[in-house]
């Protein structure tokens, strides 16, 4: 009696134990394959063009330039990338270049006291020209080796600060984006339907109220990425502006809209500061009545605006849907595999359950005639079997085929 009522409760354990299994794998199935990751959709990956367009003028007064206005052309280098522009916000300027013979600047390699520092013809990895063997006086308290160059050299040593053009972040940039999903032959732009070229001329993005508009002011694309725009515009940096674009094409196409985020891509670490920012080199050149060439120098410190596009879409389709509704059965089967781990292994009755589950059966070969049969040699030597056998003897060794088998009496 005591048997079967622990059978009896040890049934019932088991069927909660697989109920409960089956109860979490179809609520995995549901929620997750098919809610959350959309299991019953096919997918694609977006293909996507960009092209961007600024706009913004400033004054700059100094004294070398004077009175000076800088437009679209003069700090937008190159015109047109692609998936990304350049907005120069501070510069060096070396006005005048002509290729002659002038003082190097001064450094560690190039300081002379006597003509025997210089060596003819050297030039190295940071020279502005190849020296001509001469020392001569770079200013009042320094000489340096002479260089054959474009003259003079370039001073690079104090980078203007605050940055030459700090009104760059009133700049404004217009973003034309267009996907297109190839497997479902939908495509879109980020200028939506609703929005009008009256709009479209007074609009600014902000992420409350004109969340998608597609003219972003710079200074605010800086900001939302938790930088300062006077602090980077002084030696450059990179930063993205991103285009998500995540569709679900079983709604209305109206429901497929961008979504925009920005961050830093350089890194801005106080611990490391070896070469930061962003800069490069350009020169202008200009030959006077005379034929000679001349040019001004250009050391362009800005911001670049990559513009990354990603996006996935999703569409309804026969063949995944089934394949996840016969995963999600098929996961049904761990509910019995859990079950047994449980009560053969973790449960004070595993020993009950473990006889009741396995069935002990006997060959009808070791058998005949009430006999039992043995190896025969040395290690016939027969000793008391377990009790799940009757008490019977069994055989030390192992028993192969069945003419090298003898018999032994009970």
């Amino acid at each position: 009696m005591k048997k079967r009522r622990i059978s009896h409760c040890l049934c019932w354990l088991m069927v909660f134990i697989i109920f409960c299994c089956c109860f979490f794998l179809a609520t995995f199935s549901c929620s997750w394959v098919f809610l959350w990751e959309k299991g019953y959709q096919e997918t694609d990956s977006v293909v996507s063009s960009v092209t961007t367009k600024v706009k913004g003028v400033t004054l700059t007064n100094t004294s070398t330039l004077g009175p000076r206005i800088w437009d679209v052309a003069d700090y937008v280098i190159p015109p047109q990338e692609e998936n990304s522009v350049f907005v120069m916000t501070n510069v060096i300027l070396t006005l005048n270049q002509r290729q002659d013979r002038c003082p190097e600047f001064p450094d560690d390699q190039t300081e002379c006291n006597v003509k025997n520092n210089c060596v003819p013809g050297y030039v190295s990895t940071h020279s502005n020209g190849i020296q001509t063997g001469e020392c001569i006086p770079y200013n009042n308290s320094i000489k340096t080796c002479e260089v054959f160059a474009w003259c003079p050299v370039e001073d690079d040593y104090h980078i203007p600060k605050p940055a030459f053009l700090q009104e760059a972040e009133n700049f404004t940039i217009l973003v034309k984006n267009n996907i297109w999903y190839p497997k479902f032959n939908f495509s879109k732009r980020n200028i939506l339907p609703t929005i009008n070229s009256t709009y479209l001329k007074n609009c600014i993005y902000d992420s409350q109220t004109d969340p998608f508009c597609p003219i972003f002011r710079l200074g605010k694309i800086v900001e939302a990425a938790g930088q300062n725009f006077q602090e980077m515009a002084v030696e450059g940096g990179v930063m993205a502006l991103q285009i998500n674009w995540d569709c679900n094409l079983d709604r209305a196409a109206s429901h497929c809209v961008p979504k925009y985020s920005f961050r830093r891509l350089d890194n801005k670490d106080s611990a490391h500061t070896v070469s930061p920012g962003y800069n490069f080199r350009f020169a202008k050149y200009y030959k006077d009545t005379n034929g000679t060439e001349s040019r001004t120098l250009v050391k362009a410190y800005g911001i670049r605006f990559d513009i990354i596009v990603f996006g996935k879409a999703g569409k309804f389709d026969v063949i995944p849907t089934m394949i996840n509704i016969g995963s999600g059965l098929a996961l049904f089967g761990v509910a019995t595999v859990l079950c047994d781990i449980v009560v053969l292994y973790c449960m004070k009755k595993r020993y009950y359950y473990r006889e009741k589950k396995y069935k002990y059966v006997e060959d009808y070969e070791l058998g005949l005639a009430g006999q039992w049969r043995c190896l025969t040699g040395a290690e016939g030597r027969a000793w008391p079997c377990s009790p799940v056998l009757g008490g019977k003897w069994c055989c030390r060794g192992w028993i192969t085929e069945s003419k090298d088998l003898v018999a032994l009496e009970k």
